[in-house]
């Protein structure tokens, strides 16, 4: 995609090949999406006859001076390119014009014949630039909007720090932007980033004085390589990330490290992680994010060291260990609890990778307390609610009973023996039996039932036995019949038995 060198080169073949030379003749495309706000016949009428005076660039937008306003202004968008006829100008992917192509090519959206009958076009394939007819293209949009140009306009190392600490966005986001610098695009903020080591979402504030001097470095030393070979991309120094930045994630690799792709600015960024590091809070931030179900490792690795370290990872934590991203733990038991050898077993740990609906740990049981070290069965929160036994003195009927388990189930008994005399109770009481030994009769009827239809069928299925036997001895042996006579006798013994 063009961006300053790309642009730069192209205002360099014009101003080495066209100035001094006059228009001869013009055509400008009828596509109003590219030509905005002039008709093709007004642009063609207003610069024909005129005479090439400079070439001018800010940014990634260049225009033409002529003798007279107004001025052809051209912004190249992601696929505008300019090419002279015969002349040799950097080409970059996405042109898609080839020297081979018909001439002027069926891309070209404004095309120029000079008096000594050279020709140059300026061409869009996917339509996303624009070209203008400006009286003063300084003064009006977009260049008007745009700021310092990276290479004619330099920033110093201080104005630059005291910009970037105003600045609470990505540093990639930031270089992207063109009304704070103009000039950098995707691929050139990649390489200035990874040059400076820095990483790509680092906060533009967060940068130290001495990042700040870096970065400014490494921007005029981009920028004055790529310019030098005229945006020949193989021209570039063989250690760039550029070279391997559009490859495949996982096979891109600069002298021998790892290249990644993340979104920054709103963009594909490459960067390596090895070398590119978050710093500062952002460094903690990122190094405190829970994996779901992984061990992070020491965050010494990726992070800078910041504080007191040993406090940070070896705070005391309370009869549990600190879990990075895991819920606070609950406490079930009280403090005597925990003391016991199975202590670990009496707290619920809710984790976040615990199941969201653990089953709840059975509550101790009366006689568990007393195996308590100090014997205090109110060492446990919760004790099952056992009934406690009555201090009313029990009926003659009952007292001296021992084959009950515990006195609750004596009150229980007791209780259904109060007001027998009374002789609602005793007709209910009455009924109850009648009716319980009513519901024994007819299960001991469905039992003898059951029981007669099983001997009947047997003796049935005997029966038939016998009757297929018979038919099956007929013509035997007599020795086969002796063996089955005796087989007989010994199943009607053992019936009998």
């Amino acid at each position: 995609m063009p961006e300053l060198p790309e642009v730069e080169a192209a205002r360099r073949a014009i101003e080495e090949n066209c100035l001094g030379k006059r228009i001869k003749n013009s055509t400008v495309a009828d596509d109003p999406k590219v030509i905005d706000g002039v008709s093709p016949s007004d642009f063609e009428a207003s610069i024909v006859g005129k005479r090439i005076v400079a070439a001018h660039r800010k940014g990634k937008n260049m225009w033409l001076q002529l003798d007279s306003p107004p001025f052809p202004s051209f912004q190249f968008g992601m696929t505008g390119a300019v090419y002279i006829k015969g002349v040799a100008i950097t080409k970059y992917k996405r042109s898609a014009v080839k020297d081979t192509d018909e001439w002027p090519s069926k891309y070209s959206k404004f095309f120029v014949e000079l008096d000594d009958g050279l020709e140059f076009s300026f061409t869009d394939k996917r339509r996303f630039a624009k070209v203008r007819l400006l009286d003063d293209p300084v003064s009006v949009p977009p260049i008007s909007e745009l700021g310092p140009d990276a290479l004619l306009e330099p920033m110093a190392v201080d104005e630059f720090c005291n910009l970037l600490s105003k600045k609470k966005i990505g540093i990639k986001a930031l270089l992207l932007d063109q009304s704070f610098i103009s000039g950098i695009g995707n691929w050139m903020a990649d390489e200035i980033l990874y040059q400076a080591r820095i990483h790509p979402q680092q906060s533009a504030s967060s940068m130290s004085k001495e990042n700040c001097s870096t970065l400014v470095k490494c921007i005029n030393e981009v920028i004055k390589n790529s310019v030098e070979v005229g945006a020949d991309s193989s021209q570039f120094p063989s250690n760039w990330i550029f070279h391997s930045r559009e490859k495949k994630p996982g096979k891109a690799f600069v002298d021998g490290k790892k290249i990644e792709f993340i979104t920054a600015g709103g963009r594909t960024t490459a960067y390596v992680p090895e070398l590119q590091k978050l710093c500062g809070d952002q460094a903690l931030k990122e190094a405190g994010k829970p994996s779901k179900g992984i061990d992070r490792g020491d965050p010494d690795d990726d992070v800078e060291k910041l504080g007191n370290e040993d406090e940070a990872t070896n705070s005391k934590v309370v009869k549990c260990t600190k879990i990075s991203g895991a819920k606070k733990i609950s406490k079930k038991w009280s403090s005597k609890a925990e003391n016991s050898d199975d202590a670990n077993d009496k707290y619920s740990m809710k984790t976040s990778g615990a199941n969201k609906h653990p089953k709840k740990e059975a509550s101790p049981r009366v006689d568990d307390s007393v195996n308590d070290k100090d014997g205090d069965a109110k060492s446990f929160k919760k004790i099952s609610k056992a009934k406690k036994p009555s201090n009313k003195k029990l009926s003659p009927k009952f007292e001296g009973l021992d084959n009950y388990e515990n006195d609750s189930d004596i009150v229980d008994r007791s209780k259904k023996t109060r007001g027998a005399k009374n002789p609602r109770i005793l007709r209910k009481t009455n009924e109850d039996n009648e009716n319980e030994t009513e519901n024994q009769r007819k299960q001991t009827r469905g039992k003898n039932s059951a029981k007669r239809n099983r001997e009947e069928s047997n003796d049935y299925g005997d029966k038939v036995n016998e009757e297929m036997k018979g038919k099956q001895m007929k013509g035997a042996s007599p020795a086969k019949k002796m063996v089955a006579s005796d087989q007989r006798w010994k199943q009607q013994r053992t019936k009998a038995i």
